[in-house]
């Protein structure tokens, strides 16, 4: 019920931001025919009440939950509305300000000169901010539109990495490193199967996968079992669970349903010859040098992700290998434990991001409204002698689409160093 209370509680201010930007529309359209005006109107408050009734009835309704074309595409389009009107409101935000500012100066100098001011000839300061507020939202709702087109255009990034401990019996090795494929967003096999085709070109050493096979329920690996059964490499293709893994965010009818969901995924990932580190590690062997690779379930330092993760259970047994990987699903985990608690912990990979399949990159720098709530969210890190790379993600949720930030495949390369 609670969950309830907080989604009627958004759906309130949803509403009141409707009737915010309702009055820029009104101000805008001040001029135009009245048939426009009714056209407009309607038009609005159509699309916002079909916008609420289905915020307000995802909780509640299990086929919304599942449905691949409302959660891809219809929720997504709703959700770039709600952003659209969001950026258009902090302008028209600006102008009441602005204009509340004018009336106490007014008040107090008994002047008429701001008036004049703001009320020449020509369009009024108002109906301009208004105007330029919904030309910013809308530019931000086609952008997000066009960004429909490139959630398959994988990239493959290329990185070296160099570590004066490592085994030199280890130095070259090539890691394939992907995360959050969240296979129940999918809806072309022919573009996912490219995708794992880039991967297998490389010829890696090994494939590393860091969580969130799927969105929430093991049936969505169905259709791409075959696929991703493709993956092998000399030293194995090895995995661990991500938030999304454990159906946390599904209704499920009872507890039991959603354990075996998940003993389900996990014979999963076993059919498709993939190892499943929970919580645990394995050692890799070559000319008498070992390496360590570690792999622990979801380990979130935010409140609202769960500490499945057990260090405690994984790490024993590698105190004395030289070199150390460790696959945790979630960056903040980083700073969280790792860099103060496993200082040995060479490289940490992650995904869990997405780099908010939203930003800006380019070679000088890099942007997504993600970094605000996670301090590493794309790319590499350094810490001292400690290393993440977070991996942007092969798939995509909520929003099927990308904009600046594109699927990534990673390619690593060890060196001695």
């Amino acid at each position: 019920m609670r969950n309830g209370y907080v989604w009627w509680i958004v759906g309130i201010i949803m509403l009141l931001l409707d009737l915010y930007v309702y009055q820029a529309i009104k101000t805008v359209s001040q001029n135009s025919s009245s048939q426009f005006k009714i056209i407009i109107n309607y038009s609005y408050w159509i699309l916002s009440a079909t916008t609420l009734a289905c915020l307000l009835s995802l909780p509640y309704i299990t086929a919304l939950q599942t449905n691949k074309i409302f959660r891809n595409y219809v929720f997504a389009i709703l959700l770039g509305l709600f952003f659209a009107k969001l950026i258009g409101a902090i302008f028209f935000l600006f102008d009441d300000l602005r204009r509340f500012i004018v009336f106490v100066v007014q008040k107090i100098t008994l002047s008429n000169q701001s008036q004049s001011v703001s009320d020449g000839n020509g369009i009024s300061r108002s109906t301009f901010i208004s105007w330029l507020g919904l030309a910013l939202g809308g530019t931000l709702f086609g952008t997000l539109l066009w960004g429909f087109s490139n959630k398959y255009k994988y990239e493959i990034r290329r990185i070296s990495l160099s570590f004066s401990n490592l085994p030199k019996a280890f130095k070259g090795l090539k890691i394939i490193h992907i995360s959050d494929i969240h296979s129940g967003s999918f809806n072309d096999r022919e573009a996912v199967n490219k995708g794992v085709d880039m991967i297998l070109k490389e010829k890696p050493d090994l494939i590393l996968f860091t969580g969130d096979l799927v969105n929430d329920r093991h049936e969505e690996m169905f259709d791409y079992k075959d696929i991703f059964s493709q993956l092998n490499a000399p030293m194995g293709v090895f995995s661990t669970l991500g938030n999304h893994d454990y159906g946390d965010y599904m209704s499920w009818p009872n507890e039991a349903a959603k354990k075996q969901n998940l003993e389900n995924l996990k014979q999963l990932q076993k059919s498709m010859g993939w190892r499943l580190l929970m919580n645990e590690h394995i050692l890799f062997e070559r000319d008498g040098e070992q390496i360590a690779l570690l792999g622990i379930e979801n380990f979130g330092a935010k409140g609202r992700f769960p500490k499945y993760g057990r260090m405690q259970d994984a790490y024993p047994g590698t105190e004395r290998i030289p070199f150390k990987i460790l696959m945790s699903h979630d960056p903040s985990h980083w700073d969280y434990q790792v860099k103060k608690d496993y200082k040995d912990i060479d490289l940490m990979l992650s995904g869990h991001t997405h780099g908010m399949q939203f930003g800006l990159e380019n070679p000088y720098f890099k942007w997504s409204p993600v970094q605000w709530m996670y301090k590493q969210w794309a790319g590499l890190y350094e810490d001292g002698y400690q290393k993440l790379y977070v991996n942007r993600g092969f798939g995509f949720i909520g929003y099927p689409g990308r904009v600046g930030i594109m699927p990534e495949i990673t390619v690593l390369t060890l060196e001695n160093g």
